[in-house]
């Protein structure tokens, strides 16, 4: 594992500003060598990923480690379980969060609502689905940004344009959940 964090900092020009442990594989050697790394300069921040709301319990011991300083997470209007504790605990350490998964594997993206049912999100800069689920996400004040995986670099401006002010209030909110979670 030593010999594969070198070699991605080779490829990083010696310097990566977020190093994370995916998926919390072998954290506790992990986290050893990352600090090394950010005690020397090479790394700016230290982060933790989990996707399994089983694995959660243990993410948080690592939050609550003070060895990190940010969590990825996923987090969309039907992976909500990180509410209970992770956003939570998050807050209470002033770790960052970066939502995974905002369209819920795509499948929030197989059935997009009418145009015109977005257009109470139309003072809000949204225009499309995609945007609406974005910007949910990141209507928390919790999460710091969204990572949406998307196969048309032409989507990369329209995403990114969700990531602007002004934010969901909790009708808005309200209003992306019922249009994500309906038969």
């Amino acid at each position: 594992a030593e010999r594969q964090i070198e070699r991605s900092l080779g490829h990083a020009g010696g310097h990566v500003e977020l190093y994370q442990v995916h998926n919390l594989l072998g954290w506790p050697a992990r986290l050893d060598q990352l600090e090394r790394l950010r005690d020397q300069g090479r790394v700016d921040v230290i982060g933790a990923t989990h996707y399994d709301p089983a694995a959660y319990e243990e993410l948080m011991r690592v939050m609550r480690s003070g060895r990190i300083g940010l969590v990825q997470v996923p987090y969309n209007p039907v992976e909500r379980e990180v509410e209970r504790a992770v956003l939570p605990l998050a807050e209470e350490l002033g770790l960052g969060v970066i939502l995974m998964r905002p369209f819920g594997r795509g499948t929030l993206l197989r059935r997009w609502p009418d145009p015109t049912e977005l257009d109470p999100l139309k003072a809000f800069n949204v225009t499309t689905w995609p945007q609406a689920l974005l910007k949910w996400g990141l209507s928390d004040p919790r999460c710091t940004v969204s990572i949406p995986a998307t196969s048309r670099p032409g989507r990369m401006t329209e995403n990114a344009a969700a990531g602007e002010p002004p934010w969901f209030g909790p009708d808005e909110r309200d209003l992306v959940t019922r249009m994500a979670t309906r038969s």
